[in-house]
């Protein structure tokens, strides 16, 4: 069910929410946390359907707000999604305009669970410093992705400059199964020491970056990223221990070979992650990510960022 309320206030919104539970039995209770997304208008309904996706695993209230409204008319016009519309969460949808603009947080409080967890999630743009944002400054999670930017280097590297506790990319939580892979692959062969890593794919994808970062910050080795335009994300990882070669190569975007050096090679699948895959991921935690945090800020250093 989808009820628009334009030209209305918080407060109005705040009692439309409340009267639905009431006639309809929804329980707000079950809510473990509120996502609050900041995007422009043409992004705002693919994060929806990501967020509503994530709530399946996560029941949320999520508070989606639009950043493109009209500068002069200073007005409110929003819409309440429940039921089959808002997967299992309510999804509450504001287009400020005018004034309103400069002043997000003040409409997103009275609209937040009481004494539930707060995550900003910003799916295009990242803002200069989430942590300063208005919503992000009151957020335990703040989630960018770089990827999605116009610049996705040069944001990264600025996000690297205002990191905070509480802080996490996108781009590095498309790399978690990479680096499972990678750390298995170490195990088997315990007793070898790495000389040097290499990391190949997209140019413009941070994901490399990271997984390359991640690689020279945990190993302390030499390593080397090799940019390829228009590949389909990280199309390779190669670990070096001693005459051992470890190879991860996933060329087409959906299977990775394993190989090592004697012995057979592996096949297994792994497609580039959906978004709704990783904001689910990311929402399964609420304490800083502090390997995520020394990647950024010690690990970029050593690839040459």
């Amino acid at each position: 069910m989808i009820i628009d309320l334009p030209k209305t206030t918080t407060s109005a919104v705040n009692k439309r929410l409340v009267r639905l539970r009431d006639e309809g039995g929804a329980v707000a209770l079950g809510r473990v946390l509120t996502l609050v997304i900041e995007a422009a208008e043409d992004e705002l309904e693919s994060a929806i359907a990501a967020a509503n996706d994530a709530s399946r695993e996560h029941p949320c209230r999520i508070l989606a707000v639009s950043t493109s409204g009209r500068e002069a008319d200073t007005s409110l016009d929003a819409q309440i999604r429940v039921g089959g519309d808002a997967g299992a969460s309510e999804v509450v949808v504001l287009h400020p305009h005018g004034e309103l603009l400069e002043h997000l947080d003040t409409l997103v409080i009275p609209l937040l669970l009481p004494d539930a967890p707060i995550v900003a999630w910003w799916p295009g743009e990242a803002p200069e410093s989430p942590k300063d944002d208005p919503v992000g400054s009151m957020a335990h999670r703040r989630i960018t992705d770089s990827t999605a930017c116009a610049d996705p280097l040069g944001t990264l590297q600025r996000l690297r400059s205002v990191h905070a506790a509480g802080d996490t990319d996108l781009a590095w939580t498309r790399i978690t199964l990479w680096r499972g892979l990678l750390a298995a692959a170490l195990d088997e062969v315990p007793d070898a020491e790495a000389t040097r890593a290499e990391v190949e794919g997209d140019g413009g994808h941070t994901s490399v970056d990271l997984l390359a970062a991640w690689l020279a910050e945990q190993l302390d080795v030499p390593t080397r990223i090799v940019r390829q335009e228009g590949a389909a994300g990280i199309t390779a990882a190669r670990l070096w221990l001693g005459e051992h070669l470890v190879e991860l190569s996933r060329p087409d975007g959906k299977t990775v070979t394993i190989r090592q050096s004697g012995a057979p090679d592996r096949r297994l699948s792994l497609p580039l992650r959906r978004l709704n895959e990783c904001l689910a991921e990311e929402l399964r935690r609420l304490d800083p990510d502090e390997v995520y945090g020394r990647v950024l800020t010690r690990g970029l250093a050593k690839v040459g960022l």
